[in-house]
């Protein structure tokens, strides 16, 4: 047998070994609660935390979002700085939040940086998108409507599922975040958040198409940075911007002919209730938002609107949980 084909094979037997440890750690909870887990392959075990929304009714089928924190972070952490939860009980959406192991990233940062994390398959993409499967299994979910969205190198690791799992996550948001291979190595990845990634965005666009099998599919994402962020230079949101525009010039018709423009179709300056200023670019092709830019004047390394009781807040900025949300709900399969 192969190496590929034994990977594969353990990988189904495991999925029945993980889908199993799930059950016994997550029992289904009431509407309006948490559903604490773990999930756990051949590529190792995380936990998780699904909320489910108040008015949840057993067979309705719902949106889901999956919530990927920062260094620094846990699912706690992040749904209180986002308020994600209150949202989602509001709109109605389950909300998936995986939790990256101290024992894997000491700062509980997503290891976006190394080649097992990038790729199809395996590594920690492939462990949250075996918890979706799970949410899948247990709850009613809108297949058509599934999303994911972070901050920081959850954000990184947002731009890896999109790229990667076209299949499975219907549009994503990258909130401070960078493209898909910014960086392949550790220290490749201090230089990339410091100065930019030293790789051509249109070839990593091209990348993650490849990375999800050359479909013939686009991929809407949202890209959020603050003008002032010394953690992750914002020259990474205009990458990730142009990645993901070429990896869509691929993907609706399996070409790179500039079927999707880099240029943007409007530009809109507006100011948030706290002050903030900001510029929205967005890319629109056949009557579809592929892409939307949100630069926020003078915000950190942080999440936009924020609650300010947790790390990495800009309450002055306009709502990211808000603007998240608006641009997903345009989005169905």
């Amino acid at each position: 047998m192969s190496v590929t084909r034994m990977v594969s094979a353990l990988s189904r037997a495991a999925v029945g070994l993980c889908v199993v440890f799930a059950v016994l750690a997550a029992a289904p909870a009431q509407a309006g609660s948490w559903v604490h887990g773990s999930y756990s392959s051949v590529w190792g075990t995380r936990s998780f935390q699904l909320w489910v929304p108040t008015g949840y009714q057993p067979g309705e089928k719902l949106p889901l979002v999956v919530g990927l924190h920062g260094c620094l972070q846990n699912p706690d952490q992040f749904a209180g700085l986002s308020r994600l939860n209150e949202k989602a009980d509001a709109e109605r959406f389950l909300v998936l939040y995986p939790n990256q192991a101290l024992f894997s990233n000491a700062t509980q940062c997503w290891n976006f940086m190394f080649s097992v994390n990038q790729e199809r398959g395996v590594g920690e993409p492939s462990l949250i998108v075996g918890m979706v499967q799970w949410v899948k299994s247990h709850y009613a979910v809108d297949e058509r409507r599934v999303y994911v969205g972070g901050v920081s190198a959850g954000a990184v690791m947002t731009s890896i599922l999109m790229a990667c799992y076209s299949d499975v996550f219907t549009a994503g948001m990258v909130g401070a975040g960078a493209m898909y291979k910014a960086a392949t190595t550790a220290s490749g990845s201090l230089y990339a958040m410091t100065f930019g990634s030293i790789y051509s965005p249109d070839d990593r666009g091209y990348d993650a198409w490849a990375c999800s099998g050359r479909p013939r599919r686009t991929v809407p994402v949202l890209v959020v940075h603050g003008t002032n962020d010394n953690v992750v230079n914002p020259i990474n949101g205009t990458q990730t911007v142009r990645q993901f525009l070429q990896t869509n010039d691929y993907g609706d018709d399996g070409a790179d002919n500039n079927s999707v423009s880099n240029q943007p179709t409007r530009v809109v300056n507006a100011t948030s209730p706290g002050g903030r200023d900001y510029t929205v670019r967005d890319y629109v092709t056949g009557g579809v938002l592929l892409l939307q830019q949100y630069e926020v004047k003078g915000m950190g390394h942080a999440w936009p609107g924020g609650d300010p009781a947790f790390p990495f807040a800009d309450p002055a900025g306009p709502d990211g949980t808000t603007l998240m949300w608006d641009f997903f709900k345009q989005h169905s399969r």
